[in-house]
This record gives C-alpha cells, sequence and structure tokens, in this order.
C-alpha cells in the first residue's frame, strides 16, 4: 500500500513538475503588483440582501478567478471563488469566500478542503485574496502551504481553501472557523459548475491556525453538519488550548500572534460583544496601538512588531499578570479550548500530529485532547515528530498525511486509537522521488531555512521571518 502511495505520488508531481518547467520556460508576463482589489474595497465580498434568510452553505455569489503562483505565475487549474452564507458566533449570518481549485485529472467523486493557516486579524491576508494572480504576497506561511496544496492538485483531488475566519478576519475563534470551514464544503457541494458527484467524500486539512479551523470543523460537524460525508480529518501543531498557548508564545519570537489573536477574538462576529468593551478599557495607549496594527498587517509583520514582547506588560495593558484571569478572558478562552465537551468529538477517522519540541504550540495540550476524544470513543491516529520543530513538521508529515488521506477516502484507516513516534527530521528525498522538482528541491529548501527542530528560527528568529521561503 505504501509503494502504491509513493507510486502515486512520484506520478502526479512528475505531472505537476513538466507543467511547471513549461511555465518556467515561457517569458512570464508582466504582473503589476497590487492590481486585484483587496476584500474591503471589492464588491464581490458582499452579500446580498436577505442573504441572512438563506441556509448556512448557501452559495450567494461566484465568479472565476487566475490563481497564481505567489501572485505571479497563473496556475493551469481552474479557479472559482463562491461567496457563501456561514454563521458567526452568536448565530448570526454573515457571509466568506472559498477559493476552489479544480485540477484537469480531477476525482469527481470526492475534494480537499485545506485550511491554510493565515494567522492575521486583517481582510487583506484573506487566502482568497492571497491566490489571485496580481495579489501582493505577505504570508511566508502561504508559500510552503502553496506548494503543499500543489501536491493535492496534481493527486488528482479539487481543492477547497475557505476566508474561514469570517468577513472581518476574525483570528481566533474556533467555533467561527470551524463552522466557516463546514459551510465552505456545503458550498462547494452544491457548486454545479465543477461537475462533482452528488454527496462527494471530504477529508479536511489545517496546520498550525489552521488546525484551529480543521480541528473545530472535526468536533462541530456531528452537530452542525451532520449530512456531510466527511471521510477524514487532518490536523497538526494544533493550538487546542488557547490559555496554554498564549503563555507558550508570550516572550518569544512569535509572540505577536497573540495581539492579532486578542482584535481577533474582539470582533463583532467573534466574541465582540462580551470582549471588546473589557479589552477597550484595559489596554493602555501603547497597546490599543498595537492592536489597532494587526488590524492592516498580515502574520510575517505582525511577529516582528511585537517580536519577543509580553501580553502581560502594564505598557501594554493595565492588569498585568491579572489579564489572564478576569472572568471575561476565562470565559472566552474555555469556549476556544477544544475536547471540553464529549459532544464535540469527532466522528469519522483523525489524523493527529505534533511536534514534541514545538516551540509555538505546547504539545502537552495536544496530547490531552488526543487523549480526551479517544477516551470518548474517538478514531484518532496520533504521530509524535521526535525531532521536528512548529515549522519543519508540517512539511516532515507530508507523506504521513497524504497516506492518511488517501486511506481516509478509501475507507481503509484503522479503528480505534493508535499512536506512534516519527524519528525523521528531513524529507525523505527516495520516499517521494528525486525527480520531483520543483516541489521536492522548494520544501527540502524550506527545510534547509528553518534548520531541524526549527534550529534557525530559534537561533534567527528575524532573519527567518524576514525571508520568504
Amino acid at each position: 500500500m505504501a509503494l502504491s502511495l509513493v507510486r502515486m505520488v512520484r506520478l502526479a508531481l512528475v505531472g505537476l513538475v513538466a507543467f511547471t518547467s513549461t511555465v518556467s520556460a515561457l517569458p512570464a508576463p508582466p504582473v503589476p503588483r497590487s492590481t486585484v482589489l483587496a476584500p474591503d474595497a471589492d464588491p464581490f465580498y458582499q452579500p446580498p440582501a436577505g442573504f441572512a434568510f438563506e441556509a448556512p452553505g448557501t452559495i450567494l455569489s461566484q465568479r472565476d478567478i487566475t490563481a497564481a503562483f505567489f501572485g505571479l505565475v497563473p496556475i493551469d487549474v481552474e479557479a472559482y471563488q463562491l461567496l457563501y452564507r456561514t454563521t458567526a458566533i452568536n448565530g448570526s449570518a454573515i457571509a466568506t469566500v472559498t477559493t476552489v481549485f479544480k485540477p484537469k485529472n480531477a476525482k469527481l467523486d470526492r475534494f480537499v478542503s485545506f485550511a491554510t493557516a493565515y494567522d492575521s486579524s486583517a481582510t487583506r491576508c484573506q487566502p482568497s485574496y492571497t491566490y489571485q494572480l496580481g495579489a501582493p504576497q505577505d504570508s511566508l506561511i502561504a508559500s510552503v502551504e502553496l506548494l503543499i496544496i500543489q501536491i493535492y492538485l496534481a493527486l488528482g483531488y479539487t481543492v477547497a481553501s475557505p476566508d474561514y475566519e469570517g468577513p472581518e478576519a476574525a483570528f481566533g475563534p474556533g467555533r467561527l472557523a470551524g463552522m466557516g470551514v463546514l459551510d465552505g464544503i456545503r458550498a462547494v457541494e452544491s457548486f454545479k459548475t465543477l461537475g462533482l458527484d452528488d454527496n462527494p467524500m471530504v477529508v479536511g486539512i489545517g496546520y498550525s491556525g489552521g488546525a484551529i479551523a480543521t480541528g473545530w470543523a472535526a468536533s462541530l460537524q456531528p452537530k452542525y453538519a451532520s449530512e456531510l460525508n466527511i471521510k477524514g480529518w487532518v490536523q497538526g501543531g494544533t493550538p487546542s488550548n488557547v490559555t496554554g498557548t498564549m503563555y507558550q508564545l508570550d516572550n518569544s519570537a512569535f509572540s505577536g500572534f497573540v495581539p492579532s489573536a486578542i482584535a481577533g477574538l474582539s470582533k463583532s462576529t467573534a466574541y465582540g460583544a462580551e470582549l471588546a468593551p473589557f479589552i477597550s478599557e484595559v489596554m493602555t495607549a501603547e497597546g490599543q496601538k498595537i492592536l489597532d496594527s494587526t488590524l492592516s498587517e498580515c502574520a510575517t509583520a505582525n511577529l516582528l512588531a511585537f517580536f519577543g514582547r509580553s501580553i502581560f506588560e502594564t505598557s501594554f495593558q493595565t492588569m498585568g499578570e491579572d489579564f489572564i484571569f478576569d472572568p471575561i478572558i476565562q470565559s472566552v478562552l474555555k469556549k476556544n479550548t477544544m475536547a471540553v465537551n464529549k459532544d464535540e468529538t469527532p466522528t469519522v477517522p483523525t489524523f493527529v500530529y505534533h511536534a514534541t519540541n514545538d516551540e509555538v504550540i505546547p504539545y502537552a495540550d495536544a496530547e490531552k485532547m488526543v487523549n480526551s476524544w479517544c477516551d470518548w470513543g474517538a478514531n484518532v491516529k496520533f504521530t509524535t515528530y521526535a525531532r521536528g520543530g512548529h515549522a519543519t513538521t508540517e512539511i516532515i508529515a507530508i507523506l504521513d498525511v497524504i497516506r492518511f488521506v488517501k486511506d481516509s477516502f478509501a475507507g481503509t484507516t484503522k479503528s480505534g486509537c493508535t499512536e506512534n513516534t516519527d524519528l525523521l527530521s528531513i524529507l525523505n528525498p527516495i520516499a517521494l522521488g528525486v525527480e520531483l522538482e520543483p516541489i521536492l528541491v522548494k520544501l527540502i529548501d524550506a527545510l534547509f531555512n528553518l534548520g531541524e527542530q526549527d534550529s534557525k528560527v530559534k537561533s534567527d528568529p528575524v532573519g527567518v521571518l524576514s525571508t520568504n521561503l
């Protein structure tokens, strides 16, 4: 079975390499940056009057787009964007967009929902904007994840990537993101232009910030969208406990994620009604300026701006260490902790993976989530990557993820809960095939730039964060 998968990956990617090489050999047309309207200025993102009366997942508008590698080189796939109705935290109707890529060799009985980790509360960082020809490219994370999406396209999977943070780009609220993923799947299923079979099989995937969305989609699906034909979920580097994640991020190279999350959780589509007045009251002038800046910047800029700082500084907010213990903060954090409620346990095979030495998201929190789900009868494969860091593990795990996706669609995943430890620290060139340039080269180059267990991120975080992989 493993050999079959390796051959499958090789053949699929060889085809993609042939296409990419052809494109690279042709003179690329000059594409001026920022020729695409940002979401705030693009009327496509505005829902029509009366949309609130539509069911969640209803397509409100649709358009063809020219998708591009890094906003420059067009991708030879069909690409569409769907504006669809979804649900805010308070139950009100909102609308967001999913981008759908359909390869020429598409399997019509299945598709992949891929939650890109954009980790920002700025609407200009939404994937639907980043994917378009001519759009600016401000996300370090997207550099690697776009390569991974290419793999699924080469394997014949249609891929849908939703703006799961919603119309305001609310980074952090897991339930909002989970509903955004599930309603995006509903929208794709009903989009007849794709020619998908009725009730197609779906596997949802997400890493890091994308695992917030995918993990919550897996948790909410049994009640919120039980009709969907979900065959599996994949979530890696999962921020399952926001409190634990905040403490781990604080005073680190990744501190900038925390103000972005505070801003996201405070938005009206999230917990703004209860949280925004409190945040406004306790923020200092400097703290408010930092929060405001996150509303216009993508992840890398936010990380650099708040590098090594603490949200517990009294220059940021007036409560100091007591900030996180306030009842309002505690209430919001608890609502965004996975595996608290038994009735929010995934009911289909789920692959969870995490690095032991993850410097961004605590390993212990992911392990606790898995243990709770398993105690409640879930079917979970939990792989620990002993020699990975947060950034490198998404790349190291790619073959295991692809294998799980294939097995999920085939219905051949093992039942019950299993655990294993993987000692790989590099992407195995034999497993993926040495002929798989440029994707293989790019992924190995990304691993080199990050270092084993993210060692280069730890030793020179500013340099790495400032470099597009």
